[in-house]
Formats: structure tokens, C-alpha cells, sequence
């Protein structure tokens, strides 16, 4: 079994910052792309960020300039530096990973979410 366990989320005031970590583990040959998603209330899941293996990160317009996105692969972890906070960014977030199983079956995992909020 493959598993992805989120931690770092809370509430803060706007302007500050918080930092998202979620390990991957269980039955892994190799990740691929690794990923930020995130939801509020009453609106459509969007992608806040992806780092691909050995390619360009990517980041949403609304986040640019104050999100990071980063990963340890010695540590199966991927890393979400958010700065500037603001309270548009109130959100369930969720990491997301392309594994490759020692089965060889490439498939997408999801961690159950950890929630942010901004008061204003």
C-alpha cells in the first residue's frame, strides 16, 4: 500500500506564512510528479502548484510570488512555503503524487487534506 501523510496546516493572520510538508510512503519504486491542490467551500478543487521530477515547478497566477513549492526525494516529501498570506487563500489543501508501485502500476495518490485559514 502507498500512502501520502500531510501535516503543517493551521490559522493565521493575513500576511503571515505557513508551511505544508506531506511524505509519501508504503510500497514505492519511484515518484513522479508531486503536486499542491486545494478546495474551499462551495468551489471547484483547484491545482495550487506541481513539481515534476526533472522539470519547471508551476504555480497558479493567484499564488505567484508568494507560494514555493519544493521536494526532498531522499525523503519522499514534498514542501508548500506559503508567504503573504491572504484570507482568498482559506482552503482544505491536498498533495498528490504519480507513484510507480514495486509492482511497476503507475497510479495518482491523494493525502487527506489539512486545512488553512486566514483571518483577515
Amino acid at each position: 500500500q502507498v500512502r501520502l501523510v500531510e501535516s503543517g496546516g493551521g490559522s493565521v493572520q493575513a500576511g503571515g506564512s505557513l508551511r505544508l510538508s506531506c511524505a509519501a510512503s508504503g510500497s514505492i519504486y519511484s515518484i513522479d510528479a508531486m503536486a499542491w491542490y486545494r478546495r474551499a467551500p462551495g468551489k471547484e478543487r483547484e491545482l495550487v502548484a506541481s513539481i515534476p521530477s526533472g522539470g519547471s515547478v508551476n504555480y497558479a497566477d493567484s499564488v505567484k510570488g508568494r507560494f514555493s513549492i519544493s521536494r526532498d526525494n531522499a525523503k519522499n516529501t514534498v514542501y508548500l512555503q506559503m508567504n503573504s498570506l491572504k484570507p482568498e487563500d482559506t482552503a482544505n489543501y491536498y498533495c498528490n503524487a504519480r507513484i510507480l508501485d514495486r509492482f511497476r502500476n503507475w497510479d495518482d495518490y491523494w493525502g487527506q487534506g489539512t486545512q488553512v485559514i486566514v483571518a483577515s
